[in-house]
């Protein structure tokens, strides 16, 4: 196996919120592209993001591509939630700063154990901006929403 790090793109998004959505993510390894999709036909925006990043975790595991991953996202909920928000909500009993309950626990939950298991950094990127591969995750996206329009 090459010890090449492995390089996510994630998207998510829906139409309406709650609304059909969609997720897709890109996973380049050892100079090849996998592309992953999926979708639900009432979501909001954000568990589609999350979902994105959860699916992704998975692949890369059951390919056995290794435990680095670099990430890249357009969501600032999903890099912020998992590298500086989640600590505080697990130390308050999932309560947020104003003790209301953390919305997409489960998918908090199984996004955190999953990322537990690898070394991973985090880059947000402006979406909609022409970098190549987040424009080709919105695709992905776009394409799962339509399955339920």
């Amino acid at each position: 196996m090459n010890s090449e790090k492995t390089i996510i793109y994630t998207d998510g998004g829906c139409t309406g919120n709650p609304g059909p959505g969609g997720w897709g993510c890109v996973i380049l390894k050892n100079g090849e592209e996998h592309h992953y999709s999926g979708g639900d036909g009432a979501t909001t925006n954000n568990r589609m993001e999350m979902t994105a990043v959860i699916s992704a975790l998975k692949m890369i595991k059951k390919m056995n591509f290794g435990n680095a991953a670099e990430i890249y996202t357009d969501s600032q909920y999903v890099k912020n939630g998992l590298t500086q928000w989640i600590h505080g909500w697990i130390r308050n009993g999932w309560k947020t700063a104003a003790k209301k309950p953390v919305k997409n626990k489960d998918l908090w939950i199984e996004m955190k154990e999953l990322c537990d298991q690898f070394e991973l950094n985090w880059h947000w990127v402006k979406g909609h901006s022409g970098d190549k591969y987040n424009e080709l995750c919105d695709q992905l996206v776009e394409a799962e929403r339509m399955k339920f329009a």
